[in-house]
């Protein structure tokens, strides 16, 4: 079946009962964009078809209206007013935008059918009443006219951003909120995640001919304007056209200052680069074509396939933020920061953009597994020696368990279940989201291995491309690769804070060849335990203690480390028989490599 069709069915069947199947809303938007750089507004004519995939009847319908952040008094500016670390790119700044600074969205009317319907604006959420139902798996067509005002650059949206961008268009329109198997997801936008509808989206963007436009998507009338032939003179306005098909956003920015690069991949795909970098960082841009080409082939290998005709990294934005096909990012950086940036931004292609995870619910699964993703490839780019000054690391994540657990024991981290928007500091969730998210995935290589793991990536890619997976599809996924019941695992790491902590007691002989070793779990949070006893003559014996609630254990164990019988989680006291005495053994150590998130080492570690 063709994938781009997916999107449109009524559910994605896997068990005979019709309770087990899942089910995905999807969307069709043409958006006629006609833009005034004078002003900084545009008026859009929006059309849409809603496609109720869900066994429900609705009789509202709810949009994002992302701009109405920036506003004196929104719910973004008083969050940032009384969060205990504001956002330093947002601070006090959105309180002191006069009305020609502001961004807004001035709603004309919203037709069903050509009958104009009732709604009230909330803030950044409209709340559209419906004349007639939606019935389960029928459509509805939709229109929207509306002005919208840009905002001075301060958060992802914005015009005349530090670096000189003119326009940096994320979050732009009038979006449909999701509606899944828990019901709407009509969150007040705050400056966080956000969450989409796959669709396939038509925009068309008439604008002053002078400007460079970069956005989601494939340009469809490339033969009429392009970057290479935008005039240098204000006259009529051009129209660039984008098509982008299976995606859950759409993005854009324009500048008439934008340098285009494209870079052809083997296979006739796309790379583009618009930037407008100063002299000293141009050249890394020019630079940096190859090392995506060399990067994205680790990263199918190890992720699945990136499945879209283009990608495109466009200098704007913020610091760099995803979205479907493009990344906004700022791009006045080292080579390394550069390669860095990009490289989080397009592996969030992966962990959002084709397994689209409700973002404000688990911004770990999308923050955190990118950032696992970024690590592990950055790691490879400096072994292949393509970036100065990157050095290859044999434990790329040590320095993340180091820092999550200074984190939660002196100042107290909160779960991960927390919704992204309610998390207490910026620091809290920044630490939650992208460390011990990306955390995770090291504690399932723990667990379970690191070739159960890299398998279990790929599965899950495979079996949650293109819909809305959650935690509890993520872990399933890694049970059925592995074998092994990560139940336990799961509700300790996501919905507690519980710490892990084991220690080591004095290996005491029993007999003049044997030692017996005492182990002991103080923290709350019980794990199994990998073992290194190092003999002196250098000789190193490792072992596997699983856990009695894993109840089997990865086949990776088994081909190189001595598998323990299983530690019973109830029981804190465990004993292991060496097989030599106390005064042959030169180093005892529990997790040697540091992976676990144990918040006491100098307990981990013997020596005579």
């Amino acid at each position: 079946m063709n994938k781009l069709c997916i999107l449109f069915l009524a559910c994605f069947c896997t068990m005979a009962s019709a309770q087990d199947c899942y089910w995905q809303q999807g969307v069709e938007y043409v958006i006629d964009v006609d833009f005034d750089t004078e002003k900084h507004q545009y008026e859009i004519d929006q059309k849409m078809i809603f496609h109720n995939n869900s066994p429900d009847t609705l009789k509202e319908l709810f949009f994002h209206a992302f701009l109405n952040a920036f506003q004196p008094y929104s719910d973004m500016d008083i969050r940032s007013h009384t969060i205990a670390d504001p956002d330093r790119r947002v601070g006090k700044r959105i309180r002191a935008l006069t009305s020609s600074e502001i961004g807004f969205h001035e709603i004309h009317w919203i037709k069903s059918e050509n009958k104009k319907l009732d709604f009230n604006v909330e803030g950044t959420i409209v709340h559209v009443f419906l004349d007639q139902v939606i019935l389960p798996h029928s459509s509805k067509n939709l229109q929207l006219q509306y002005k919208s005002q840009i905002p001075i650059q301060i958060r992802r949206n914005g015009r005349n951003n530090s670096e000189g961008i003119d326009y940096s268009m994320a979050q732009w329109y009038l979006k449909l909120c999701n509606y899944d198997k828990e019901g709407w997801h009509a969150d007040p936008y705050i400056g966080r995640e956000f969450y989409g509808i796959w669709g396939n989206y038509k925009v068309n963007i008439k604008m002053d001919p002078r400007y460079c436009v970069a956005a989601t998507g494939v340009q469809s009338n490339s033969g009429d304007v392009n970057c290479e032939s935008k005039s240098s003179k204000p006259g009529k306005a051009k129209e660039w056209i984008f098509e982008a098909k299976n995606v859950h956003d759409f993005v854009w920015a324009a500048d008439p200052d934008y340098t285009r690069d494209v870079y052809s991949l083997a296979d006739g795909r796309t790379l583009q680069f618009y930037y407008q970098a100063k002299e000293k960082y141009a050249d890394q841009w020019k630079k940096l074509p190859a090392i995506m080409d060399t990067a994205l082939r680790f990263m199918e290998q190890h992720f699945g396939p990136y499945t879209y005709p283009t990608y495109s990294f466009i200098q704007g934005g913020d610091g760099g933020m995803e979205y479907p096909m493009a990344t906004l990012i700022t791009g006045n950086r080292s080579l390394h920061s550069l390669v860095g940036v990009s490289i989080h931004e397009w592996m969030h292609s992966w962990y959002q953009m084709m397994l689209a995870t409700n973002e404000s619910k688990y911004a770990w699964m999308d923050e955190g597994f990118t950032s696992y993703a970024e690590a592990i490839t950055m790691n490879y780019l400096a072994q292949k020696n393509l970036i100065d000054g990157l050095k290859y690391d044999e434990f790329p994540f040590q320095e993340s368990v180091i820092q999550w657990v200074n984190f939660c024991t002196n100042i107290g981290d909160e779960p991960l279940s927390v919704h992204a928007d309610h998390f207490k500091s910026n620091r809290a969730y920044g630490l939650a989201a992208y460390t011990k998210g990306s955390l995770t995935i090291l504690e399932l290589e723990y667990i379970l291995g690191k070739e159960s793991v890299s398998k279990g990536l790929l599965n899950y890619y495979y079996a949650w491309r293109y819909k809305h997976p959650d935690a509890n599809d993520f872990f399933r996924v890694m049970e059925k690769t592995s074998n092994v019941e990560l139940d336990w695992f799961r509700d300790y790491w996501v919905y507690t804070t519980d710490q892990v902590d084991y220690s080591l007691g004095e290996p005491r002989d029993t007999l003049k060849t044997l030692a017996v070793l005492d182990l002991k779990r103080i923290g709350t949070f019980p794990m199994p335990i990998q073992l290194r006893v190092i003999d002196n003559k250098d000789k190193v014996y490792q072992y596997f203690i699983p856990l009695d609630l894993m109840r089997n254990i990865s086949q990776d164990f088994s081909k190189e480390i001595k598998v323990l019988k299983a530690w019973n989680w109830v029981n804190p006291d465990y004993q292991v028989l060496l097989p030599f005495s106390k005064d042959q053994i030169k180093e005892i150590s529990i997790d040697p490599d540091v992976m676990t998130i144990d918040v006491d080492r100098e307990n981990n570690i013997w020596k005579p």
